[in-house]
């Protein structure tokens, strides 16, 4: 081969390498569209008029997916920064509703019931995606034996964490219901309470509430540690999903409370050869919920009854139901832990006591109509409180809920809208 000819190859050779080289250099149109932003170039000027080099600017580093701590401590609106939430189960109208699901007019008219639908889901759903996090560390973490309060601190501060607690624009919605055995609801550890620890054989309701603008989200599972009374816990589980089953726009609360019923006293329990049918509880119900008010009015009871009451457009409801191996009727006994401030209290009502005085201006600061618990009030700096509270609750300004209990050696369990909750939308019912 011809010198001359050798020397041309070989730097046609230098100059493909150089130019695949630079092509490699450049960032590719994905990459680009990946990190968001096109690297900019400066682009010198020779003395002698021409282009100098091209410099390139240092890529960005990307930012690291916020993640969730363990126990979950990172708020919400780090994991979703975007501020759209996840999207519960969604249930379809069944028979002659299903038109409701196509109808705009329908639509329109739960929009007209609403103050905005879609902020409404997504507040919603945000106290919907708090709970189902913090529901899943208490399934892992609680165990035989531990002290009460440590387990409702624990619920408390996950919730406090991830909802992002600000003062009545978020946070926890009514206190931790840590019910045992056959106490059905409305008991929370109280500080220096005797009852301190659970134990193998317990049936606990774990009650959690959590509210964003005072859009409450109210939901309840029954934990047990032995499966003794396994087919209990199935039977309030399969009553409150028959009950989401049968729910929504223009059903009657009376014929709903039928379908519960039906469906929870199809089973029975068997302990020690012994045979106990499921009753449902007869004196507690499911409720309406809204804003800053966790009973709404309307009531869903667990046995059929004449109530012609119906589920109505925008409203908002939590299915939940109470079944017991006792009577199924519920008396107050023990000592109380739940309150909440009346919602048609005056703001100026006069009261003899000054501590009273002092103690609903408390209230109103840090709970408003929610519900709380003397642990709260002892959060909140409120020391010696106990007379000005029953001063307030003997004026019927502030309400008190105490235990509501079964007889002993009963157990009861609760279930609340499949550990999700409904919505009475008109183009469809779902458990965010």
């Amino acid at each position: 081969m011809p010198a001359a000819k050798k020397t041309e190859e070989q730097e046609n050779l230098k100059a493909q390498k150089a130019q695949t080289v630079e092509e490699s250099a450049k960032p590719s149109p994905a990459d680009d569209a990946e990190d968001g932003e096109d690297d900019a170039e400066e682009v010198g000027v020779d003395p002698a008029g021409g282009e100098g080099k091209k410099k390139k600017k240092k890529k960005k580093p990307k930012k690291k997916k916020a993640v969730q701590s363990d126990p979950p401590r990172v708020g919400l609106s780090k994991i979703f920064p975007s501020g759209n939430y996840p999207v519960g189960e969604i249930q379809e109208y069944k028979d002659d509703n299903r038109w409701r699901t196509t109808s705009e007019e329908k639509r329109y008219a739960e929009k007209l019931a609403m103050e905005d639908p879609e902020v409404t889901y997504n507040n919603i759903r945000k106290a919907a995606e708090v709970h189902r996090v913090v529901r899943q560390q208490v399934r892992q973490w609680v165990k035989p034996g531990m002290a009460m309060t440590d387990i409702a601190n624990m619920i408390e501060d996950g919730t406090r964490a991830l909802v992002e607690e600000n003062g009545l624009e978020a946070g926890v919605g009514f206190p931790t219901g840590l019910s045992l055995n056959n106490v059905a609801a409305h008991y929370s550890p109280n500080a220096g309470d005797k009852i301190s620890d659970s134990e193998k054989e317990d049936v606990m309701k774990v009650d959690i509430g959590v509210h964003v603008k005072g859009r409450i989200c109210d939901s309840a599972f029954t934990l047990n540690f032995e499966p003794t009374y396994d087919t209990l816990l199935e039977a309030v589980r399969a009553a409150t999903d028959t009950g989401v089953r049968e729910a929504g726009i223009d059903v009657r609360v009376g014929e709903l409370a039928g379908y519960i019923q039906e469906t929870m006293e199809s089973y029975e329990v068997e302990v020690n050869g012994k045979v106990f049918p499921v009753r449902p509880i007869d004196n507690i119900t499911g409720h309406n919920i809204i804003p800053y008010q966790i009973h709404g009015g309307k009531s869903i009871a667990f046995v059929k009854n004449d109530d012609q009451t119906k589920m109505e457009e925008g409203e908002y409801f939590a299915i939940e139901t109470f079944g017991s191996t006792g009577r199924g009727t519920l008396i107050e006994i023990g000592e109380c832990s739940h309150y909440s401030k009346r919602p048609d209290v005056p703001s100026n009502v006069p009261l003899r006591l000054t501590s009273a005085q002092s103690l609903l201006k408390s209230i109103n600061k840090n709970f408003g109509t929610l519900p709380f618990c003397r642990r709260y009030l002892d959060r909140a700096g409120e020391k010696n409180y106990l007379l000005a509270l029953n001063h307030l609750v003997q004026q019927d300004i502030v309400r008190s809920y105490p235990p509501l209990v079964d007889i002993p050696g009963s157990m009861t369990a609760q279930y609340v809208s499949g550990d999700e909750d409904p919505q009475a939308g008109s183009s469809s019912k779902s458990r965010s």
